[in-house]
């Protein structure tokens, strides 16, 4: 109870200081357009774009994000309102049209969207410059003064800027370097706890009491990843605060790679517990190893110093005596056991070495990141973003969204216009606001930004009513809306999208004077921004047709050839560690992607289509995660084998032949198996594969059975026996292996120890990369069935039938020739 009470306080006083922050830089633009001197105000002629600054530059920001900011607004400012200028003064504000003014706007866009290595906040602020410039000059007319009317929407630009800027130093500056060294401090705990929840779960004497343990675990593993996020983020915006506040240079370092390879171990430690639940009490303690609780409370206070040092210190080096007193804890390990009941637990020991390794590793120093992109030097970051900006290679990737952007933006302004001359430029804002940075599920974003809109809007409407006569309590009345959209902006209903609409909707209407009657200004608004939407989805829907569940589908084909690669790297021979984690770094990747698919695919409306299967698919997802992990850790264990042979000499090569051997029965079971999946992933219907059967003329039961390879097969039933029989193999020939190898000295038993944990590892790995296999299966029998409810679906058949069907086309091209 204590601990939730802790996040809810955690999450009040996050929301509060958010929403203060927003509130003085509104409260700042606010006094400075309402009652700052004439000179001033007469500059800032758009104090709606203003606040639409603050809000894109202050949400959830520190010092370093304003900084950052205040770089991109600039760099925002001379990209859109130099063209805009030049063009202004050719043509001249009195022969602009609704036609005319639509099109420059569409160009503009595309010139700010096409370049790549922008910033997305920096092209929402040109964007959103772009609109106002060529509106509101094509509204004023010949009223407009060519020069001076892109410069009062630099200015309007440059005070929301300046504001986020002061909102963020007082009435104390919000620190990123101290807000990553708050979130390293919490992490070295979480770490910490979940290790020795871990061990405590290895340690367990009964198997309720692991499981418990294991389950205390898992809020902290979801923190942890939080902690990890949030660390990522501030590392960003500590570089811009290494200029202006050299004299905290002793706060900032570079702990996020380090930190996730320290997340890599524990994940590893929660999939040998989960596997071996059934097994606690663990039978490798005080057994045949003689490797007991005593060894384990050793290693896990050492690795916890290390992880502290680690997280919160620049001298990472242990002492040697604790070092030593690690290898004298796995000295007893020194030989192989053949159950395999017992990989689960040797898989543990392993992690928890690497854990330690881990934590051991030398911290990244400023003088090591000297190359790397820093804000503070004119030759690294900014030289690298103008040259990248402006790179004039064309590719598919970059034409489309900048058509889009360009095409929706033109739209919305040209209806907009149509619908109302005098708030015409709503519409056009609000697309260039919502500008994203990647595909999005378009029609659950615009839903939540119309929400979102309207009840900004409605509030802020409902705020002049109250307060019609007092405007300096119209700014008090935002602060409560600050927080509650704050909560929006985390929630899952809403999102980021929906609360930013919400917070500029209320600020549009309570933050300015003189713009008309409250209910006629959030009617029109609503009904522009309405406009904005509409033009977005059908844009949308004319240039990006394909649904995220086809894409979702392609994706899982892309994941499958890559696992195949994977599985085909795994290997004992020389320089296989560097293929494994090259594949299997472009493994992740896929999977990255594919659950972004599956997260659009599910988000998307259904219509006339069948339904999405995101149950079966977010399985798929997980069981894909798991692959990746088993494949790094085999790279490990690969990689230290490789490290660790070169001391055996000659008699390495001897033995490992026989365990290349069964390393190979493994892979053609496992990679053919993945390539049925490829071929059953490749097919539109099994509609249309029994048609083309049917006008080739390949009997259906013909080629039942009669496969070359019988290991494309369910991984069940009687082919359990034959991935247990390679598993014993395997097992076996790497106990003969240690055993031959006689330890006659401390360093010889630490080599030994050593080389069981990796094997162990190694064959760990293998048996779960068949199991998650084996559950990919069910998963596509799970989707096709979904497809196809009438049809008993069977894998074995349906990838004998594409088979057949290959080899017929086969040999008639051959023929052809």
């Amino acid at each position: 109870m204590s601990a939730t009470t802790g996040r809810a306080r955690a999450v009040w006083f996050r929301c509060l200081a958010s929403a203060f922050r927003t509130a003085l830089a509104c409260a700042i633009v606010g006094c400075t357009t309402l009652y700052g001197p004439a000179s001033i105000r007469h500059h800032i002629a758009f104090p709606a774009f203003s606040y639409v600054t603050v809000i894109l530059i202050v949400t959830d920001a520190t010092l370093g994000d304003a900084l950052h900011g205040c770089w991109l607004a600039l760099y925002a400012t001379v990209k859109s309102l130099g063209p805009a200028l030049l063009s202004l003064w050719l043509i001249g504000p009195a022969r602009l049209s609704r036609g005319t003014i639509s099109v420059a706007v569409a160009l503009g866009a595309f010139l700010v969207v096409f370049p790549r290595g922008t910033h997305l906040v920096a092209r929402r602020i040109a964007l959103g410059q772009i609109v106002i410039v060529y509106v509101i000059a094509y509204i004023n007319g010949v009223h407009t003064e060519a020069i001076m009317h892109p410069l009062h929407v630099a200015a309007s630009t440059a005070i929301g800027v300046l504001a986020c800027v002061l909102a963020l130093l007082l009435p104390y500056p919000r620190l990123a370097c101290w807000e990553l060294r708050l979130n390293c401090e919490r992490l070295a705990e979480n770490v910490s706890e979940r290790l020795n929840l871990y061990v405590k779960a290895f340690c367990a004497e009964d198997n309720a009491l692991g499981l418990a343990y294991i389950s205390q675990a898992k809020p902290l593993t979801v923190a942890g990843a939080k902690l990890l996020q949030s660390i990522k983020r501030y590392q960003e915006s500590v570089k811009w605060e290494r200029l202006p506040l050299r004299f905290l240079r002793n706060f900032y370092s570079n702990p996020g790679e380090r930190l996730q390879e320290l997340e890599i171990p524990l994940r590893g430690m929660e999939m040998a517990l989960t596997s071996c639940t059934a097994s606690i009490p663990v039978r490798i303690l005080d057994g045949e190893t003689r490797y007991g609780p005593v060894q384990l409370e050793e290693n896990v206070s050492l690795t916890q110093k290390q992880i502290k040092n680690c997280l919160l210190r620049d001298s990472l080096t242990a002492p040697e005596s604790n070092a030593g007193n690690l290898v004298e804890s796995h000295q007893t390990l020194q030989t192989i056991s053949t159950r395999h009941q017992d990989l689960p637990s040797f898989f543990f020991l392993f992690c928890m070495k690497l854990l330690h390794c881990k934590s051991l590793a030398k911290p990244i120093t400023p003088t090591q990141q000297k190359g790397s992109s820093t804000p503070c030097k004119q030759t690294g970051f900014f030289k690298s973003t103008w040259m990248s900006t402006w790179s004039t290679s064309v590719s598919r990737k970059r034409l489309m969204p900048a058509f889009k952007c360009s095409l929706s933006l033109g739209l919305a302004v040209l209806f907009g216009l149509i619908y109302s001359k005098k708030d015409g430029y709503w519409s056009g804002l609000t697309v260039a606001i919502s500008l994203a940075a990647a595909r999005e599920a378009t029609f659950k974003v615009s839903n939540v930004k119309a929400q979102g809109t309207v009840l900004g809007t409605v509030y802020g409407v409902f705020g002049c009513f109250v307060f019609e006569r007092y405007l300096s309590l119209r700014f008090i009345s935002l602060l409560p809306w600050f927080v509650v959209t704050n909560f929006l902006r985390h929630s899952k209903m809403y999102g980021q999208a929906g609360g930013i609409s919400a917070v500029i909707g209320a600020v549009l209407v309570l933050g300015r004077k003189n713009f008309g009657p409250p209910s006629e200004f959030a009617i029109a608004r609503i009904v522009e921004t309405f406009i904005g939407l509409s033009c977005s989805i059908m844009v949308d829907l004319l240039l990006q047709p394909t649904r995220a569940s086809s894409l979702a589908k392609v994706q899982l084909l892309k994941c499958f050839e890559t696992l195949s690669a994977c599985i085909s790297s795994i290997s004992l021979a020389a320089n296989s560690k560097t293929n494994l984690l090259e594949n299997q770094r472009r493994l992740k990747l896929d999977v990255s992607e594919l659950g972004k698919f599956i997260a659009e695919a599910e988000a998307e409306p259904n219509f006339w289509f069948l339904p999405f299967h995101s149950a079966c698919y977010f399985e798929l997802l997980g069981s894909f995660s798991k692959l990746v992990d088993l494949l790094l850790f085999s790279a490990d264990a690969v990689g230290l084998l490789e490290h660790e042979s070169q001391k055996f000499g000659g008699s390495w090569k001897e033995s490992v032949n026989k365990l290349d051997g069964d390393l190979e029965l493994f892979k053609e079971m496992a990679g053919s198996l993945v390539k049925c999946f490829e071929d059953v992933t490749k097919l539109l219907s099994l509609k249309s594969l029994e048609k083309e059967l049917e006008n080739k003329n390949i009997p259906h039961d013909l080629e039942r059975g009669k496969s070359s390879n019988r290991n494309i097969f369910k991984v069940s039933g009687l082919d359990e026996d034959r991935i247990d029989s390679i598993i014993s193999s395997y097992l076996q020939h790497s106990k003969e292996m240690v055993d031959r190898f006689h330890a006659a000295d401390e360093g010889e038993r630490e080599l030994k120890s050593q080389v069981v944990l990796c094997l162990s590892a190694l064959g760990f790995c293998m048996s779960n990369l068949i199991k998650e296999t084996s559950e990919i299966e069910k998963r596509i029998i799970g989707i096709l069935q979904w497809e196809n409810p009438s049809k008993h679906i069977n894998l074995y058949e349906i990838s004998c039938k594409i088979r057949a069907l290959y080899t017929t086309e086969q040999y008639c091209t051959n023929l052809q020739f």
